[in-house]
């Protein structure tokens, strides 16, 4: 297989792209060279089978969903309580809008690995360590609440992300606003 980086996360994030539009389904090495605009076959020298394309994705999809650790360090500034916890669930949001086929990619993901179990495997390795990092973040910056409460809103708000980014018409702006806050009041 080839090895240059920064093609390699090209082809990924046009992976990406191709499975948020079209889903597992229309993921093939074909379409995501049409995506990344290189020659037929591209993708074939890159990843050893669609279980590869597929497994590191799944990787990838995190590290374009992960905040900037400059506006992480400055939100981090402010007093560590509940005000701050809304904060960085708004931020959240923001960032899953600005990269919503990111999140949709992500979703794709979640209902393929139901059928493959090498997928599943890799993914759920991902999430928890996703989740337990999380875990961590909110104990060690001293924000109010305990493992629990880090569970509790990550569900949450994967089931609020999920509806606003799916189907965006059921919750408007100022119901997410209020759904947040009350999620973190109730914490």
């Amino acid at each position: 297989m080839t090895s240059n980086p920064t093609r390699r996360t090209a082809l990924v994030n046009a992976a990406i792209e191709v499975l948020a539009r079209e889903g597992a389904r229309g993921l093939t090495f074909r379409a995501v060279d049409q995506e990344a605009g290189v020659p037929n076959g591209t993708s074939s020298n890159y990843f050893a089978n669609r279980d590869d394309l597929l497994r590191q994705v799944g990787e990838h999809v995190h590290v374009r969903l992960t905040p900037d650790a400059r506006r992480l360090a400055e939100t981090m500034a402010a007093p560590k309580d509940k005000t701050l916890v809304e904060r960085l669930l708004h931020e959240l949001l923001e960032r899953l809008q600005t990269d919503r086929t990111g999140y949709l990619a992500l979703l794709e993901l979640r209902l393929e690995a139901t059928r493959r179990p090498e997928l599943r495997a890799a993914l759920t390795k991902t999430i928890s360590e996703n989740l337990e990092e999380n875990v961590r973040f909110h104990l060690d910056a001293g924000l109010p609440g305990d493992r629990t409460t880090v569970v509790s809103l990550y569900l949450a708000m994967s089931g609020l992300m999920t509806e606003h980014l799916t189907l965006p018409g059921v919750l408007p702006e100022e119901e997410m606003t209020h759904v947040i806050k009350a999620l973190v009041d109730r914490t």
